[in-house]
């Protein structure tokens, strides 16, 4: 990445302007995020880059168009999905959201033992009761983090084919569950080393960027005003 780009001039991320054309008139007034430690943000700093997390960044892109929106993010670092669902879902509902956000299984894939269809379960039973409480659900396939150049070169193989069925599983689950899907995993950034931290498990402020610009476009696309 050259060391003159910023947000401004990343072709990537959102435009002056973009992010209101896209949100215009949106209905959400109570957003919700559930998750693990992408939820929560542990974005690195990257030069030129605003240090704000995905989710804050989805919530200032909303509030922007409606400033009386709510906005409660439950992420916490470390938790697998069945973890998420146990600790989180409740405490979500009780906020009575509109709009949710709902990103796991990252630190299940990590493991060599992951049970995709455990996460399956997990997933769809969050996004089921979330739906049914009358919520739209934005579902993540995450960047392939394999590519991080912290990850040894010896777990790079079983970590991709690992990090990739996560997410074909979650994108068919937003299929059949009727989610707002937002599919990271083959962006054209995903193998470039400048969207990845130093600890080789989570992003940078870059990639944090692109991932917001990507799903305000899905909402954008949504609403109709894509």
């Amino acid at each position: 990445m050259p060391s003159t780009l910023t947000e401004a001039t990343d072709p990537w991320c959102l435009r002056p302007g973009e992010s209101a054309a896209l949100l215009r008139g949106h209905p959400w007034r109570r957003f919700a995020v559930l998750g693990d430690s992408v939820a929560e943000g542990l974005c690195e700093p990257v030069d030129g880059y605003p240090d704000v997390q995905w989710a804050d960044r989805i919530a200032a892109e909303l509030r922007a168009v409606a400033p009386e929106l709510a906005y409660l993010n439950l992420g916490l670092r470390g938790l697998r999905a069945h973890e998420v669902r146990a600790t989180q879902l409740a405490p979500a509902l009780d906020f009575r959201p509109d709009l949710a956000l709902v990103v796991c299984g990252g630190n299940d894939a990590f493991s060599p033992g992951y049970d995709a269809d455990a996460v399956d379960a997990e997933l769809t039973a969050m996004i089921e009761a979330l739906r049914a409480a009358g919520a739209d659900v934005i579902t993540v396939g995450m960047f392939d983090v394999s590519h991080s150049p912290a990850v040894p070169h010896r777990h790079r193989a079983g970590l991709a084919e690992r990090m990739r069925r996560l997410s074909a599983h979650t994108g068919a689950l937003a299929q059949r569950l009727g989610t707002l899907h937002v599919r990271l995993t083959d962006h054209p950034l995903t193998a470039d080393p400048s969207i990845y931290s130093s600890d080789g498990r989570h992003g940078s402020a870059r990639s944090d960027a692109i991932a917001a610009a990507e799903t305000v476009r899905r909402l954008g696309a949504h609403l109709g005003n894509a």
